[in-house]
């Protein structure tokens, strides 16, 4: 009895999962396009990670070339540039995170409270249109600006008096040049990002503020900053997640590849970058590319606990 039972059980499963996959089967061959990209592009180039283990040769490939234990990461690390070029790299993505988290937020905050919502749009429009462009097209805009000979800025110089500046050889005015660059160039869409959040606060609770006496900054503090939050910590967690890596076009685009700029702009991306291309030793740059995402990783999972414990309901995960 047991037995027969057991049987119905299968046959009913059984069935209960061909109709459950009829069902979805729609979706599935809809969604199967963007699998098979996902695993082409993301999970069959992992079979690379060997290489930052690997002396790497052509004629050998991949999985023939000689290993080498951790002597990639050694070599990596022992350069006289280790400490600079992780220094810059930290230090510039926390500086670009907190500022993008304030003004982001700052002017999300402004655009929602213009009456004239035709305006508001213009604005997120114009805000909005310098993330669409090349770093190769802001270079040259940069360029337009501090261009010894024809730049803007040198030009005012000269017209008031003072002497030109040869912006392109003095590395201590570029971290300011490339945090302006930077937060120019992506505020837009982090600016997108909080608006579509200040959308679904339901306005009763601003209606029941104005009906108790608050202020508008007493609105935004007790209402708006709280509804925000959650946005604001998972596009905080997402972004301590890529603290090691570096935006490339940035950094070598933006200073055009100057050799004095480097103590200001050498970053671990631009670093590899130039390595490979003139050692061509691929398992150095390989090596450092899983250093930095095992430290991404680390990031994301330890930013994700103290906000678990800080605020469980506000975890990513």
């Amino acid at each position: 009895m047991k037995q027969s039972a057991k049987y119905a059980g299968g046959a009913y499963n059984k069935a209960g999962f061909l109709k459950t996959f009829k069902k979805n089967l729609p979706l599935t061959l809809m969604a199967l396009p963007a699998l098979i990209v996902m695993f082409l592009f993301r999970y069959l180039p992992m079979s690379g990670l060997l290489l930052a283990f690997k002396r790497f040769s052509v004629r050998k490939g991949i999985f023939g070339s000689d290993w080498v234990g951790l002597n990639n990461f050694q070599f990596l690390f022992q350069t006289s540039d280790a400490w600079v070029i992780t220094r810059n790299t930290i230090c510039y993505n926390v500086l670009f995170i907190l500022m993008d988290l304030i003004l982001a937020v700052a002017m999300a905050i402004g655009l929602s409270e213009l009456l004239r919502k035709r305006r508001a749009k213009v604005y997120q429009t114009i805000f909005m249109a310098p993330y669409f462009l090349s770093w190769v097209v802001v270079s040259f805009m940069a360029f337009s600006l501090f261009s010894v000979d024809d730049g803007l800025f040198n030009h005012l110089l000269a017209y008031f008096g003072f002497q030109g500046v040869d912006w392109y050889s003095e590395p201590g005015k570029w971290p300011f040049i490339l945090t302006f660059f930077q937060i120019w160039k992506t505020i837009g869409y982090s600016t997108v990002m909080y608006i579509s959040s200040l959308t679904g606060i339901s306005n009763d609770y601003y209606e029941a503020a104005i009906i108790d006496g608050a202020t508008k900054w007493q609105q935004i503090k007790r209402i708006t900053l709280p509804c925000l939050k959650p946005m604001m910590i998972v596009l905080t967690i997402l972004a301590i997640g890529r603290i090691f890596y570096a935006d490339f076009g940035l950094f070598f685009q933006l200073p055009r590849n100057s050799g004095p700029l480097y103590p200001a702009t050498q970053v671990i991306d631009t670093y590899v970058y130039r390595a490979l291309k003139e050692t061509g030793n691929v398992g150095m740059a390989a090596a450092a590319s899983l250093y930095q995402s095992i430290v991404g990783f680390v990031m994301v999972v330890g930013a994700n606990l103290v906000v678990r414990r800080i605020e469980p309901d506000s975890a990513l995960f």
